[in-house]
């Protein structure tokens, strides 16, 4: 909850979407790595940092992280991937900066299993389709070289086909 809400309840400056701050994408890269490397995930510092900055100073934050110390936020978070809490903060982060991974993973998994999840399918499908639907194809295409509606289509019966634009 100390990360969610503040998520969906803090006003998050979007500004000029190019303008970034170096100085403090610099300094704010060196307090995640100084809270992750305590393990002071529910630090109000870091919580702040992901919550309140547009994603143009989250991505220099997260570079300047990634350059200065040798390795993505996410791998440093690895250490202690089975920690609940440490995997809603690595979903956030994948969110934040490349939803279309994110959501491409949650489709791959609804798709390739013995069933479909239709619910999560069903959500992010009708979630993104005006938002980054055609970044999500893409990304779904280059990660397993199969169309997303063919990779839908094969996986999917009943409504969902029934639903299906013609192709005259």
């Amino acid at each position: 909850m100390q990360l969610l809400v503040p998520l969906v309840s803090t006003f998050r400056y979007d500004g000029n979407a190019d303008e970034v701050n170096m100085k403090l994408a610099s300094s704010e890269a060196k307090t995640l790595h100084k809270k992750i490397t305590e393990k002071a995930y529910t630090d109000e510092d870091l919580i702040r940092i992901l919550t309140t900055r547009s994603k143009a100073q989250i991505m220099a934050t997260l570079n300047h992280f990634k350059d200065k110390f040798g390795s993505s936020i996410n791998k440093y978070l690895k250490e202690d991937s089975e920690d609940e809490y440490v995997q809603l903060l690595k979903t956030t982060i994948k969110c934040l900066t490349y939803p279309e991974k994110y959501y491409e993973k949650v489709l791959r998994r609804a798709i390739n299993k013995v069933g479909t999840d239709e619910w999560a399918l069903t959500r992010v499908v009708t979630t993104r389709a005006e938002v980054d639907m055609e970044r999500i194809k893409e990304e779904y295409l280059r990660r397993n070289s199969v169309p997303l509606d063919r990779a839908i289509a094969n996986d999917t019966s009943g409504d969902y086909k029934d639903i299906r634009p013609s192709r005259s």
